[in-house]
């Protein structure tokens, strides 16, 4: 349920009426808007008189709502939110280019990626330490020391830096990371999801491979509902009937979700394909359909890729790539 305001309600009226739902055991979610201050009920609402509520006069207008996902709920929340990643901010305008290798492999190559991204339009580098594979044969990374290594590669060209946590007994080793990601085989881990809500950082959540985008803001209502709101969402291709390509991009989940939630929403063309030749193409329609970023792979060796060198750009290739992209920005904003 949600409490519309009318404008210019003081402060102690609008103390009193939240220690009065308080005292009936809801818990309170306060959204000031630029017009409008939006109280959203999060419990046992049956027990409020929605004509009681809606007859008192600092109150526009109730409503029950539906969705069982409440603090990531755009009716609860309309304006569109911000994420500030250690001052770069993400969402309402604001555009990440979040770019770099699939997995850390050495210190000379994260420092090189670093600053070749950056030096392209980058604003935030993305580096695995801890890989989820497949096969337990394949390369898993390398872990602490990965992260070890992206900090040097934040320290010289002071990125920001986003990697991916497996475990929430490994969170120790993400203070220093500037925004963790759930990747999207975690999606549905929910006590992983329980602890990052215990943090402040910003949480990068992908949907997972055969999700709706009820269930991904359901994810995202368990890292909200442990205090944590500073999360952005991320669409990464879902598995469907057609094998040409590695998942099929859901360009239509962006539009969706902007209805559906006031979380930022960006888009990885790469793992969407898993072919680097497509991946230009998949950004540009990432950013005419009005995503908040992308997540690119990027690497100066993809031939030779430890990791998903199939769908990493080039240097060159992703230079290219983010100057079109800004060309694209820039009619949209028309």
């Amino acid at each position: 349920m949600i409490a519309v305001l009318k404008t210019g309600v003081e402060a102690a009226q609008q103390e009193n009426l939240i220690s009065w739902l308080e005292g009936m055991g809801l818990k309170v979610h306060i959204s000031e808007g630029e017009f409008h201050t939006v109280l959203g009920l999060i419990g046992d609402t049956s027990r409020v008189d929605m004509d009681l509520l809606e007859g008192l006069e600092i109150v526009e207008s109730v409503r029950r709502i539906s969705e069982p996902y409440k603090k990531a709920n755009r009716k609860f929340f309309p304006d569109d939110t911000v994420v500030d990643v250690s001052g770069v901010k993400i969402g309402k305008g604001h555009f990440a280019m979040i770019a770099g290798p699939c997995s850390v492999e050495s210190e000379e190559q994260i420092i090189l990626v670093a600053q070749q991204v950056k030096a392209a339009g980058a604003n935030i580098l993305r580096g695995g330490a801890f890989k989820p594979r497949t096969s337990p044969y394949d390369f898993q990374g390398l872990k602490a020391d990965g992260i070890e290594l992206l900090l040097k590669a934040k320290a010289v060209t002071g990125l920001p830096i986003v990697s991916e946590i497996m475990n929430a007994n490994h969170l120790p080793l993400f203070e220093e990371v500037d925004m963790i990601q759930v990747g999207a085989r975690n999606m549905q881990n929910f006590e992983l999801l329980k602890e990052l809500g215990k943090t402040n950082k910003p949480i990068l959540l992908k949907r997972g491979l055969a999700n709706t985008l009820k269930e991904l803001l359901m994810s995202a209502e368990y890292i909200m509902a442990g205090g944590n709101e500073n999360v952005i969402l991320c669409e990464r291709g879902i598995r469907t009937f057609e094998t040409y390509t590695r998942n099929t991009l859901d360009v239509s989940a962006v539009p969706s979700l902007k209805e559906m939630t006031h979380l930022p929403v960006i888009i990885d063309p790469s793992h969407a394909c898993g072919h680097s030749r497509m991946v230009p193409s998949l950004a540009y329609a990432a950013t005419a359909c009005g995503a908040d970023g992308l997540i690119i792979e990027v690497h100066n060796d993809p031939k030779h890729a430890m990791c998903d060198g199939a769908q990493s750009l080039t240097f060159e290739q992703f230079e290219k790539v983010t100057k079109k992209v800004e060309d694209i920005r820039k009619v949209m904003a028309e």
